[in-house]
């Protein structure tokens, strides 16, 4: 082969390899490619498959929101439906027979709804959402007078939801009946623009879901409509009386049947109501007399009651909480209408338009086509009421058994004569607290007259004060509490002061005061007297206080030219000037012996009723028994002042000498009369309870946390307590001996100056208050010395073994206030060189039981100690002695005619006010009996007359006897 064909198949064979190459290489990156394309489709096709995961479990998710949602909404719109079903048609007035009793569901608003059976076939389409089971109770709501919540709750229908139908109210409209149900239940009515909504009975509860729901047929009648009953529907009377009998309180509705055919024995069950003048049968001669009462009814109720300031006694009830006038029920049955006289058809048509706002409703029954024609129909399978296109079909409940209605009537009646139940203390308090001013009286409702009204308490120019008296048991304590509540809710603590005392067993107004359990207390007491039976000075002390009030507030009237409270609190408005009430239970103990006491105690109780009426301070005196107080009843001009008078049940000369209403009045009641006991004033009030807990504690509550900055705890006089000593130091060459009794709870100061008699004798054998009383007053000299930087020095001599443990705490413990304590096994030594310790600095010499010593004293010693006595208090050396009685201390000082000006101040413990005589500026001595825990106390140079203190207890500041033997 040729040279160049070699070359040729060469070349051809170099690019048939470059061409199998490049095939080569393109067929790798075409299945590259395609391995990458098609790793790509499957990344795409399984984001799609997520996609269409997420897709699916929101479509899902969303799925059950929205049935979660709808099935949330039906249980919401039941649950407000069941709440306001309640409302509506409350316990007697909803209850289904098997479950009904007498139970009141009658509140401040609107008469109740009347069950009369159930809406027929009234169940839910398959699929649709079930609410939670609920067991089975009657249901109601009334869209006039409900929170709007409820009412939009119980009305509206969405998507599955359920209603309730409506009916109107009044007598213009016939007012209504329950309905039935909207939204996915097929066959119900729609619902109506307004009035009352009407919801289920309950549910049929069978496994998981609910398929039915039985909803209660409710008619209006009291307050609402009149009504008229088919032959056909006749059964449903005696339910639809009981209902209307049952749930309101007894005696509120009246019956007046006309019973022609039968002449009532029809309703013979109800006869027990008869005998309490709750029920009257009319017969056929008697019918024009009916018809012309009730007409005149109306007539006095429209003049009289509403007085052109309520369109009905609904909106007076409302307004008021309380109702004055009784429903009056007229049940005409087969009463052949159309044969009545014109008068007597006039007088029905009279009713028929005016009677509802009186209360006053027709229930005509039959099938007469005469009469008034318009009022709403009842029959056995509807009721015409409705402002619905399409009434729901009914199923009228049975009639009660007769035993049923015959034991209610019964329990009517007697409820009935028991008296008419008294206002609740919450229906007497105002809607908002605090909104009255007391500039010019005090105003308080306590509880209700016998026409319905509520009845009011009044002081301030007149009445100015007040005389309350029963006997133990008669409410007179519960009567207090109604008048303060009544007086704390309506004015603030700016406008009014409340003084409060109790004597005999006196728990009475510890409630008012911070407690253990309660720590709450009434804003506005000022002072809390508890357990002060034996201890008339508190009430001398409390009159004393006002009077000290009295002369400032008429001296600011002088000083602004006011004449009373009025005045003043306008010309000062900056001033704090509230009215005062002072309420003394159990006065008669502060007046009833014949001392100084009694006296003192009459001529303040005068001084206050005579001028406090003008200053804004007012006496509440209240007594069980006030016929024995000749100290008040000898006083005309005293008694005169107290015009307003609160007799409870057999009170006694609280009225008038002449006025024996309290004999009578029931139980729960009260006989006021703000005109000095004159009988044509007499106004029976019934009372709420006001002394339970349920009922005071929520308002206490409620007044506490409303109460302003800086309101503070009342004063507490609490005859049982014992006050502890405290580290409160008294001024310079002072001595705390106990606390005296006076609002201010201050301390009974011995003033140890450097001048003649400033000596102390403790008298009396009660060895625990004799040390109490040393130690008090030695430590408070020394805490008031250490606190000044000046020295002072102690010289106790124990001379009574019982106090020794006490006198060597006390050494202790003024050790602690950096006295200097020295201690003196005798008396001879501790008079003996009394001369030499006086050097300048106040010392005290602390003796316990002198009379121990001194008998074993020679003459020289007896001479020394005398002059001690005599001469140290110039040298700033003051004896606080204890002698345990008064012939001993006499002795020490120098027999039956010696002097006691060298002890100027003395606090008897068990000495009886006789024996005093020598150390009294009394003739014939103090009248002073001893009594645990209290001590009289008289200081020549500072008292006009013995005052009671009460021995602090000193315990918490004196070291434990071991920590005193062995300070290690």
């Amino acid at each position: 082969m040729s040279s160049w064909r070699r070359r040729l198949v060469a070349a051809m064979g170099d690019e048939l390899g470059r061409a199998r190459g490049e095939a080569r290489l393109l067929a790798e990156r075409a299945a590259a490619r395609a391995e990458t394309e098609r790793a790509g489709a499957e990344r795409i096709i399984a984001e799609a498959g997520r996609k269409q995961t997420q897709l699916r479990t929101i479509h899902e998710k969303m799925t059950a929101t929205l049935e979660t949602r709808q099935a949330a909404a039906v249980r919401g719109g039941h649950a407000a439906a069941l709440a306001a079903a309640a409302a509506a048609a409350p316990a007697a007035a909803g209850e289904p027979w098997p479950a009904w009793r007498l139970d009141s569901g009658l509140g401040r608003g609107p008469a109740p709804l009347l069950r009369v059976g159930r809406i027929q076939s009234s169940e839910l389409p398959p699929g649709a959402p079930s609410p939670l089971p609920t067991p089975p109770t009657q249901l109601h709501a009334r869209s006039n007078g409900l929170p709007s919540a409820v009412g939009d709750a119980g009305a509206e229908a969405v998507d599955g939801s359920y209603g309730a139908g409506a009916s109107g109210r009044g007598a213009a409209d016939g007012a209504g009946f329950a309905n039935g149900v909207s939204g996915r239940f097929a066959s119900s009515p729609s619902l109506a623009p307004s009035g009352d909504v009407i919801v289920t009975e309950g549910y049929d509860n069978s496994g998981a879901a609910v398929t039915t729901v039985s909803l209660p047929a409710l008619v209006p009648l009291l307050d609402r409509a009149h009504l008229r009953i088919d032959s056909d529907a006749v059964h449903a009377l005696p339910g639809l009386l009981l209902r209307a009998v049952g749930s309101v309180p007894a005696g509120l509705v009246r019956l007046h049947v006309y019973d022609p055919e039968h002449l009532g024995g029809s309703l013979s069950a109800f006869a027990a109501l008869g005998k309490a003048g709750l029920l009257s049968f009319v017969g056929p001669s008697g019918l024009r007399e009916a018809l012309d009462s009730l007409v005149e009814t109306v007539r006095r109720v429209n003049a009289d009651v509403l007085a052109g300031e309520h369109a009905s006694l609904a909106d007076l009830a409302e307004a008021t909480g309380r109702r004055p006038e009784p429903w009056r029920v007229l049940v005409l049955l087969n009463a052949d209408l159309a044969a009545w006289p014109a008068h007597d058809q006039a007088q029905l048509a009279r009713l028929r338009r005016t009677g509802v706002a009186a209360g006053v409703h027709l229930l005509v029954v039959g099938d007469d086509t005469a009469g008034p024609a318009d009022l709403p129909r009842l029959c056995a399978t509807g009721y015409t009421g409705l402002h619905a296109k399409e009434p729901a079909a009914l199923v009228l409940d049975g009639p009660p058994p007769q035993r049923t209605v015959t034991a209610a009537a019964k329990a009517v009646a007697e409820k009935h004569r028991a008296g008419r139940e008294p206002a609740r203390l919450v229906d007497l308090l105002p809607q908002r607290l605090w909104s009255a001013s007391s500039a010019t009286g005090l105003t308080a409702a306590i509880g209700e007259t016998p026409a319905g009204d509520v009845a009011r308490l009044a002081l301030g120019d007149n009445p100015p004060h007040a005389l309350v008296g029963g006997p133990s048991g008669s409410g007179k304590t519960n009567l207090l509490y109604a008048w303060i509540a009544g007086l704390a809710s309506h004015y603030s603590p700016d406008e009014l002061a409340l003084y409060l005392l109790d004597f005999k067993e006196g728990v009475s107004f510890a409630r008012f005061a911070s407690g253990r359990r309660d720590p709450t207390w009434l804003p506005h007491v000022r002072l809390v007297g508890v357990n002060i039976n034996d201890d008339r000075e508190f009430g001398l002390a409390l009159l004393r206080h006002l009077k000290d009030e009295l002369r400032r507030r008429a001296e600011a009237a002088k000083a602004h030219e006011a004449t009373k409270l009025e005045e003043l609190r306008a010309a000062d408005p900056e001033g704090h000037w509230p009215r005062i009430v002072a309420v003394v239970d159990e006065f008669q103990v502060l007046l009833e012996a014949r001392d100084a006491v009694t006296d003192e105690a009459v001529q303040l109780l005068e001084d206050l009723a005579r001028r406090g009426r003008s200053q804004g301070i007012h006496l509440v005196l209240a007594s069980q028994d006030i016929a024995g107080i000749e100290a008040l009843w000898g006083r005309p001009s005293l008694v005169a002042q107290f015009t307003l008078r609160i007799a409870l049940p057999k009170a006694r000369r609280v009225l008038a000498e002449n006025n024996h209403a309290a004999d009578t009045v029931a139980r729960f009641h009260a006989v006021v009369n703000d005109e000095s006991g004159h009988t044509a004033a007499n106004t029976p009030v019934a009372l709420p309870n006001a002394g339970h807990a349920d009922a005071w504690e929520p308002l206490q509550r409620r007044l506490w946390e409303a109460r302003p900055a800086g309101n503070l705890p009342p004063a507490l006089f609490d005859g049982d307590l014992v006050p502890d000593l405290t580290a409160a130091a008294p001024p310079p060459e002072t001595a705390l001996l106990g606390q005296t009794i006076d609002v201010a709870a201050g301390g009974a100061a011995l003033a140890l100056h450097r001048a003649p008699g400033r000596n102390l004798a403790v008298l009396g054998t009660r060895a625990v208050e004799a040390a109490d009383i040393l130690a008090s007053a030695a430590l408070t000299a020394a805490m008031a010395a250490r606190r000044d930087g000046h020295r002072i020095g102690v010289d106790l001599c124990c001379l009574e073994p019982d106090t020794a443990t006490a006198a060597l705490a006390l050494a202790a413990a003024l050790e602690a206030e950096d006295a200097e304590v020295d201690w003196h096994d005798d008396l001879a030594s501790l008079a003996g060189d009394w001369e030499a310790r006086c050097d300048g600095a106040m010392r005290l010499n602390l003796i316990y039981a002198v009379d121990a010593g001194s008998a074993r004293l020679d003459a020289p010693g007896t001479a020394r100690l005398r002059a001690m006595l005599i001469d140290g208090p110039e040298r700033h050396l003051h004896t606080l002695g204890w002698w345990r009685s008064v012939p001993r201390l006499r002795e020490d000082l120098g027999g039956f005619s010696a002097r006691f000006d060298a002890v100027d101040a003395w606090l008897a413990l068990d000495v009886q006010g006789p024996e005093l005589a020598p150390l009294s500026p009394a003739s014939g001595g103090p009248a002073w009996y001893p009594r645990e825990r209290r001590g009289l106390y008289f200081d020549r140079a500072r008292h006009r007359a013995p005052q009671v203190v009460i021995p602090y207890r000193t315990a918490a500041l004196l070291p434990q006897p071991a920590a005193v033997l062995d300070p290690s």
